[in-house]
């Protein structure tokens, strides 16, 4: 498989270096934290001159025997070199069965430099804080960006590029296979066998059926406004005996396998996040056409789930905003920095730009605001509203 340098990741890391906290890497199912791993030993390898790699992946049978925290930690001890920097390196480390006490031990020896990944629904980034006594640093690793899918493919023309994307999504290992019904099953198989299976297995499920009904809600609502308690209406049609609380349940186990983000409401004039229904928008969008077809596809609604996946990977706290009962797509927030985002796939009709355009010029502050769409044309203002076309956003 051709494999490109994910920098933005690879930086990250080379950034924490000798630094005492857990280093944890996260994102969904096969969107590359194996490979990021790699490519960041090899880095290790050839810039640490003084580097001793103790590298495990339980993804291999030559581990099975340190399937057990005690052999995992009694092996990682033995291979210790005192006049080296010791790096440790785990692969899916909730394999090992009380993985956790393994790391609080060797972390506590404060003689390693550890590094781990794992599957999502074993090691949340909510959980963290209670599975390790250490500092822990977390990499959120994404499926590829739109950056660097041009980047696998030496695609230059980036709005032919983008209509590609727009279909074959960022899960980089569909792009082995040449036919698209087949880069599809690749993807559905990633939703349906590792990532719903991770839920199934941390969670027990009781009702397998509820779970595939809440995803293609989702997937079919992205977004839309939800809650437990409007989905719990919506299939007690076709089900009986649902509680809202259950369905709310699987919602979050959904999002805490990275599956799907939850986007909560803020309300820009009252400066306050609000509390009922929110929007959900998926990992990556190529899972929504691998679950349910290509039909009646809604390209605005699929824009709207690539430009929130890239503000997350950007280091965004993402919201939709709410003011004056109209609604902004995204309200974005780092540190001091905050942007308004109306997001659009036409704005050609003139009906549809005033649509976009009017609840920005409503806000009152100075901060920027923009609408993003297809535009294929270059960036321009509009009563001090930023239009700009997504490709030359998602390349900026």
């Amino acid at each position: 498989m051709k494999l490109i340098e994910r920098t933005h990741y690879l930086n990250k890391l080379i950034d924490v270096i000798g630094t005492p906290d857990i280093k944890v890497i996260t994102g969904v199912r096969r969107s590359g934290k194996s490979k990021l791993m790699e490519a960041f030993k090899k880095y290790v390898s050839n810039n640490v001159t003084n580097s001793n790699i103790i590298h495990i992946n339980f993804n291999l049978p030559e581990y099975e025997d340190l399937l057990e925290y005690h052999r995992l930690y009694d092996y990682i001890n033995s291979k210790y070199d005192e006049d080296k920097e010791n790096f440790v390196f785990i692969d899916e480390v909730q394999m090992c069965t009380d993985f956790e006490k393994a790391i609080n031990g060797l972390h506590a020896s404060e003689k390693y430099d550890i590094y781990i990944t794992g599957s999502n629904a074993f090691l949340l980034s909510s959980d963290l804080a209670t599975l390790f006594t250490g500092r822990t640093f977390e990499i959120k690793v994404y499926p590829f960006s739109f950056s660097e899918y041009m980047q696998y493919f030496n695609y230059e023309d980036k709005y032919s590029a983008f209509d590609k994307y727009l279909i074959e999504g960022g899960m980089s290992g569909s792009y082995l296979y040449k036919n698209q019904e087949a880069k599809f099953d690749y993807i559905a198989d990633v939703f349906n066998t590792l990532i719903v299976r991770d839920i199934h297995k941390k969670y027990k499920i009781r009702n397998p059926q509820l779970m595939d009904k809440i995803v293609d809600f989702l997937m079919d609502n992205i977004s839309n406004l939800s809650s437990a308690r409007n989905i719990t209406s919506t299939l007690k049609v076709a089900m009986e005996k649902i509680h809202h609380n259950t369905v709310g349940s699987y919602m979050q186990y959904l999002c805490n396998a990275f599956a799907f983000y939850k986007v909560r409401r803020y309300d820009i004039k009252g400066k306050k996040y609000l509390s009922s229904n929110d929007k959900y928008y998926l990992s990556d969008h190529s899972f929504r056409y691998a679950k349910l077809g290509t039909k009646n596809m809604d390209y605005g609604r699929i824009l709207e789930n690539i430009v929130a996946v890239e503000l997350l990977r950007r280091g965004y706290e993402v919201y939709v905003g709410v003011l004056y009962k109209k609604e902004i797509d995204f309200v974005a927030i780092k540190r001091n920095e905050k942007i308004y985002i109306q997001v659009s796939d036409n704005i050609s009709d003139e009906k549809t730009f005033e649509r976009e355009v009017s609840p920005l010029l409503q806000i009152k502050d100075a901060y920027p605001k923009m609408v993003i769409a297809r535009t294929r044309d270059p960036e321009y203002q509009y009563e001090g509203v930023k239009i700009v076309d997504i490709a030359d956003w998602l390349t900026a």
